[in-house]
């Protein structure tokens, strides 16, 4: 559900087509809807917990004609990449799963992590390497 929640919506609709999937029969649990989460943050990892700030989220659930239910909470206001989100959480319990692991969430995490080694090499660029000299006092 994370590599869905920060994938770019463009991208993961663009996969989804290129699967040949056509858009499973459903029911809503609940409908796409807008709203406001606070973001809990803690200093160094292990100190207390404080309030960071709030964060607009989209969430959504939904039942499968075949009984399956898909969930999503995904960053923004975008209504439809929550909905598509969610039908992939549910698909995932269905026999088409290993469809959707080999050609939408392995691409979208190749994605992720071809950005990752991106920015990673951008800031390698930038390290500034510090040493000292010795004297010879030693």
């Amino acid at each position: 559900m994370g590599l869905l929640s920060r994938a770019p919506a463009d991208r993961l609709e663009a996969l989804w087509k290129t699967l040949g999937i056509d858009d499973p029969a459903f029911h809503w649990l609940r409908a796409p809807e807008t709203g406001g989460v606070m973001v809990r943050g803690r200093m160094g990892g292990t100190g207390a917990p404080f309030n960071l700030g709030e964060m607009t989220v989209t969430r959504c659930a939904l039942r499968l004609k075949q009984g399956a239910d898909g969930h999503a909470y995904v960053q923004g206001r975008d209504k439809a990449k929550a909905r598509r989100a969610a039908l992939v959480d549910a698909l995932m319990q269905t026999d088409r799963a290993d469809d959707l692991r080999r050609g939408l969430l392995a691409p979208l995490a190749q994605d992720m992590a071809d950005a990752a080694a991106s920015r990673a090499a951008r800031a390698e660029a930038t390290k500034v390497a510090f040493f000292t000299m010795v004297r010879g006092e030693d």
